[in-house]
């Protein structure tokens, strides 16, 4: 298989990437990702990934919102598929890290560290809008390990959130709900009560926008249909 070395779409200082024809008959598919809504998304568009959590300690980066939401999301991905390269397979392996970030006021925040937070943090933001960056970043592992062909990119959205009452957020920090995840708040399960609407992408809200994925995989010539079942 011929490989080429080419300028990384993830910007400067970042890995470089090498653009090859992927097998897809033999390829397996690893989210590096422990988010329940990141899998659902990719099952019922037709991809039943691996799942193999990197352990990335998502505290220990720092950066503006945006920007940091990459930085994990490659952290995340590399770690999985480092791993991975010690144990040699037959076939393609893609790997796929994602990270999200909530952006209000220029501030990033990631997931509430208690209960108490996770109130303030509503009672800040009803009525308001912020900005929920996902970072995506999809590497490629060849048969032998030896090679990694990497791309990242960032999905955006607008989220403008209700008007819950002081009863209705302590009800729902109660259910725990919003500590698991990014911005401490939901929109596919309890926290879509609270959400008036969405601009841009809802998938990159989940945790995982289908199109830009879309885009990554095409990148390294790999089509969506020859993911799904056969």
């Amino acid at each position: 298989m011929g490989l080429e070395i080419a300028s990384g779409a993830s910007g400067a200082g970042r890995r470089p990437r090498i653009v090859a024809r992927l097998d897809a008959a033999t390829m397996r598919f690893v989210l590096a990702s422990a988010s329940p809504a990141r899998l659902a998304l990719l099952r019922a568009a037709g991809v039943d990934p691996e799942v193999i959590v990197s352990g990335v300690d998502e505290d220990a980066a720092t950066g503006p919102p945006g920007e940091l939401a990459l930085v994990l999301a490659e952290h995340k991905a590399h770690a999985v598929a480092d791993r991975l390269a010690l144990a040699p397979q037959a076939g393609t392996t893609l790997v796929l890290g994602c990270d999200s970030v909530l952006e209000r006021e220029g501030v990033a925040f990631g997931k509430p560290r208690d209960a108490g937070e996770a109130v303030t943090r509503w009672r800040q933001m009803r009525g308001e809008q912020g900005w929920l960056h996902t970072g995506h970043c999809l590497i490629a592992l060849n048969a032998d390990r030896q090679d990694h062909r990497s791309i990242s990119a960032l999905a955006s959205a607008t989220v403008r959130f209700g008007t819950p009452s002081d009863a209705e957020i302590d009800a729902y920090v109660a259910t725990g709900e919003p500590l698991e995840v990014a911005g401490g708040f939901t929109l596919d399960r309890l926290g879509g009560w609270f959400v008036e609407g969405i601009e841009g992408d809802p998938g990159t809200v989940l945790g995982l926008s289908l199109p830009l994925l879309r885009r990554l995989l095409l990148d390294l010539d790999v089509s969506v249909p020859s993911l799904w079942p056969r």
